[in-house]
């Protein structure tokens, strides 16, 4: 049986820079795909209509949820070393992914004041989106995996 604890640190830092980095890099696939395969319109910028725009939906949902879901980190994350994990230690579901990442418009609002407040007022330091999904977001060597033998 193995028994996982996990040290619980703010990151505050560490998590905003995986932010950055993961809607840095969203954004900038995003802004190509729109110049590609986008047309000019008449403010000199492009427009991204029908079917092409739903792509954009489906690479974030790819790219945040799917990629949570499957590796516990988005880039940004892996990038930091950071992971997302259950509060009980477990590793997370597709649906925790989800509920983590349809609350980032609440979270990221406002220069991420509300993500903030929350994760230096919580005693998991969890945000908006982590609270509703009872997960959190550690450094992988704060998680400690011991084997208990019988």
């Amino acid at each position: 049986m193995i028994v996982r604890k996990v040290e619980l640190k703010r990151y505050l830092g560490l998590r905003i820079a995986a932010t950055l980095i993961d809607y840095g890099i969203f954004f900038t696939v995003i802004v190509i795909y729109i110049v590609m395969f986008g047309a000019p319109n008449d403010e000199g910028g492009y427009t991204l209509n029908g079917a092409p725009a739903l792509l954009t939906i489906v690479f974030w949902f790819l790219y945040f949820v799917v990629l949570e879901a499957v590796n516990q980190a988005t880039p940004g994350h892996d990038i930091l070393k950071l992971v997302v994990i259950r509060t009980k230690g477990d590793r997370i579901g597709f649906t925790d992914a989800l509920k983590r990442r349809i609350v980032d418009f609440i979270d990221i609002a406002f220069y991420g004041i509300p993500a903030m407040i929350c994760i230096c007022n919580t005693p998991k330091f969890q945000r908006i989106g982590d609270l509703w999904a009872d997960t959190i977001v550690v450094k992988r060597s704060d998680i400690i995996e011991t084997e208990l033998i019988f």
